[in-house]
């Protein structure tokens, strides 16, 4: 009797000791990284094709925002541009006459100065010659400073092109991240607003399992490393995947936070991020259990 009841106590204490040992190192809930899409400009939306649990790739477009005031204006600044350009055509065409005319001119003089040697014609043809060229170079200037206003003209409108082009291209709502439509605030000819939330959207594919280690903890977690995550299968069994530590604070907290009692606040813990690639099973908000070693 006395050796069964023996047998009876080791089988206890054997079996505690595997309970305590099956215990998990932490605790917590799985969370990801969710974007908030806000519209950047004013107007109406012509074009939405998200829906709640629709999946997006990155740089893919899912809306457009009324473009046709901006189109307008944009076409109206390139009739300017046109316009302004022709102005620069006429400027250099006078500049072109003016230049042959000052040509003819320097043939003219050189043939007084040499007749001045023979004393064939008097000084003042010279003279005469000479201020018209002056009066030349002096159209000349003045047409080159048209020409810089209007190439200064030209430069504005372009970079008002150059806005309106951006503006419109902010007018395409371009989904930021590979993930899931979690909530979606807006629908099609609704009215966008800079800064109004359109939709939420997640990357399911990993999922973060934040969980909070004490102080005895840390020296077995260690950055990269990759650890047993625990969920859920049933009231009795859990499921096993793998994991990797992406992030440990290096603050200490108290927890829970909405407690602030004195025993309470001796309590430090640290948060862990733990990186676990997702099958589907996961979801926000599900809780998870971590074993370090």
């Amino acid at each position: 009797m006395k050796t069964i009841s023996t047998i009876l106590v080791t089988a206890l204490l054997f079996s505690a000791c595997s309970d305590k040992n099956g215990k998990s190192d932490a605790y917590g809930n799985f969370e990801t990284v969710e974007v908030l899409v806000s519209s950047e400009v004013q107007g109406k939306l012509v074009q939405f094709n998200v829906d709640e649990g629709k999946t997006f790739k990155a740089g893919e477009m899912v809306g457009l925002i009324d473009t046709i005031q901006l189109t307008l204006k944009r076409d109206q600044l390139v009739v300017q541009r046109k316009a302004s350009a022709t102005k620069i055509e006429n400027i250099r065409s006078q500049i072109d006459v003016q230049e042959e005319q000052k040509q003819t001119l320097l043939v003219d003089k050189n043939r007084i100065v040499n007749m001045l040697k023979d004393n064939a014609v008097p000084t003042k043809q010279l003279d005469d010659v000479n201020g018209k060229i002056k009066v030349i170079d002096s159209q000349i200037a003045s047409i080159k400073t048209q020409n810089a206003a209007v190439t200064n003209e030209i430069a504005s409108i372009d970079k008002q092109i150059d806005q309106i082009r951006d503006q419109l291209n902010r007018c395409r709502i371009i989904n930021p991240i590979n993930g899931t439509v979690l909530e979606k605030y807006v629908e099609p000819s609704e009215i966008a607003a800079p800064g109004k939330a359109l939709y939420k959207v997640a990357d399911m594919d990993k999922m973060i399992l934040r969980v909070y280690v004490s102080g005895s903890q840390l020296s077995s977690v260690k950055l990269n490393q990759k650890v047993k995550v625990f969920i859920d299968k049933n009231k009795d069994e859990k499921e096993t995947l793998e994991g990797e530590v992406t992030w440990v604070s290096p603050q200490a907290e108290f927890t829970p936070k909405i407690i602030q009692t004195k025993e309470e606040r001796v309590n430090l813990v640290y948060a862990v991020k733990v990186s676990v690639k997702n099958d589907g099973r996961l979801k926000i908000g599900m809780p998870g259990e971590v074993k370090f070693n």
